[in-house]
């Protein structure tokens, strides 16, 4: 996967379209992202004790990886991610101004 754990992300699609966030988790088989304080979801909780009220808790849901651009920490763009190889390391490159991430 071209995205990882700790990047900040663009949403492209949805109803999140626009916003920016940090990615929480990766769900890889699933090719989804969990990303932090975005496409929040609301759950309901009963409650576990006598005398304990039930609850809605809000919740982030996943969002599918192509609905998601990469931004990049060193031109601050929404840019494609590609691959260079140096010696046995493979590093992530910006598309749109060569810097690595």
């Amino acid at each position: 996967m071209k995205i990882h754990k700790d990047d900040t992300i663009l949403i492209i699609a949805g109803k999140d379209h626009g916003r920016k966030g940090k990615v929480i988790k990766i769900l890889s088989k699933k090719k989804k992202i969990i990303v932090e304080g975005l496409n929040i979801k609301k759950k309901h909780v009963r409650p576990r004790r006598q005398g304990e009220k039930g609850q809605r808790v809000e919740v982030p849901a996943s969002l599918d990886i192509s609905n998601v651009k990469l931004i990049c920490p060193k031109c601050g763009n929404s840019t494609r991610v590609g691959y260079k190889i140096v010696g046995e390391k493979k590093y992530r490159i910006c598309k749109k101004c060569k810097g690595e991430i």
